[in-house]
């Protein structure tokens, strides 16, 4: 099989979705890897490493994706590549498909098969390719809510963990998978005052018996959030619904509770964003205000720390790779139940059925748009 590894073109998009090691087994295996040139240099990496690892080096995405069986990004693709996708191809990366009906549509009309990162599950319920991103995102959003409470950045000017007499901030964290874990975790070592919220008491009880002392965990429901909208400083947004449209817990009007100049950081703005103001940004211009309350909606948060990201992902999607490399796509998506739940689009079908239901477009069992 033919694997091409184009640059990402997103904004400020720093990983590269295969390190030489996945080249060098890829191509031990009887694979031909394409890598565009200089697609490893935001996360350190060379071209001559990939070269020494065995890959073909090209200049430009059109020959990725003009040559390429499979296709392995980081990111959605993006207009400029939409035309090159072939419909013979497979794509796989983050797609969150449920935050954009055009893309959505683009890759039905492409007729690619798309397997996304983000709703491959394995037996455990659990999202292996999806975690750790989520525990950079968790840990970047107390790093950057710290930076924007600064007064310069047009927050309160509020010192995490406060200083002896005065006390630290509050933070409000919306969710209790990794993200939220992740997040309440650090900001629990910044010395903040944090509540961490949850509708699932069997893991609210769980992170209760692991959180440190100053994370207290509560209940989430309409009444609880509005109270912590009062109380907090910082508000993180670490809500998922795989493969959904991420639920607005936060509306416009409860932002005129907050106080002026607190900050919310919306993790959750790849599926769409949980705070109905929250629009996506860039990390060039990462911020907006509402109703004096800075919005932070970076979609790409784990792209700016490029080498820590690259390397986390692809410890977990290369083994998945080499699946769908040794068996053929169809081979590997039939044998493979988490396979199965990374495809989204199958032939120009909508395979994901909470995809489908956000846009209210048709569905598809695997099996039958195979056919």
């Amino acid at each position: 099989m033919i694997i091409g590894v184009p640059s990402e073109i997103k904004e400020d998009e720093y990983r590269v979705a295969m390190l030489p090691v996945g080249v060098e087994e890829l191509v031990h295996r009887g694979h031909r890897v394409l890598v565009q040139a200089g697609a490893g240099l935001g996360s350190g990496i060379a071209d001559h490493d990939y070269l020494e690892a065995g890959a073909e080096m090209v200049a430009g995405p059109e020959a990725i994706f003009g040559q390429a069986d499979l296709i392995v990004k980081v990111k959605e693709p993006l207009v400029a590549e939409w035309k090159l996708i072939r419909p013979s191809q497979t794509l796989f990366t983050y797609f969150h498909f449920a935050a954009s009906r055009d893309l959505t549509v683009a890759m039905q009309k492409a007729k690619c098969t798309c397997l996304a990162y983000e709703t491959l599950k394995d037996s455990q319920g659990r999202l292996p390719l999806l975690t750790p991103m989520s525990e950079v995102a968790g840990r970047m959003s107390i790093q950057e809510g710290a930076k924007y409470l600064e007064r310069p950045q047009m927050g309160r000017g509020i010192l995490l963990g406060g200083v002896p007499g005065v006390p630290p901030a509050h933070i409000a964290v919306l969710g209790g998978g990794i993200v939220g874990a992740n997040a309440a975790r650090i900001a629990a070592g910044f010395q903040a005052d944090v509540v961490l919220l949850d509708v699932n008491l069997d893991r609210l009880r769980y992170l209760d018996d692991v959180m440190p002392p100053n994370v207290d965990t509560v209940f989430s429901d309409r009444h609880t959030i509005r109270d912590q909208l009062k109380l907090a400083d910082l508000v993180i947004g670490a809500v998922l619904i795989p493969g959904a449209k991420a639920p607005h817990l936060i509306r416009e009007q409860d932002l005129k509770l907050m106080k002026p100049g607190s900050v919310i950081i919306d993790v959750a703005i790849d599926q769409g964003g949980c705070v109905e103001t929250s629009r996506p940004t860039t990390h060039r211009s990462p911020t907006y205000m509402v109703h004096d309350v800075v919005h932070y909606c970076v979609t790409n948060m784990p792209g700016a720390v490029g080498r820590t990201s690259t390397f986390a992902l692809c410890n977990v999607t290369l083994p998945w790779v080499i699946r769908l490399a040794g068996s053929g796509v169809e081979g590997a998506i039939e044998k493979s139940q988490p396979l199965r739940e990374a495809l989204n689009v199958h032939h120009g079908k909508i395979t994901n059925e909470a995809v489908a239901e956000t846009f209210g477009l048709p569905y598809e069992p695997w099996d039958r748009a195979s056919g």
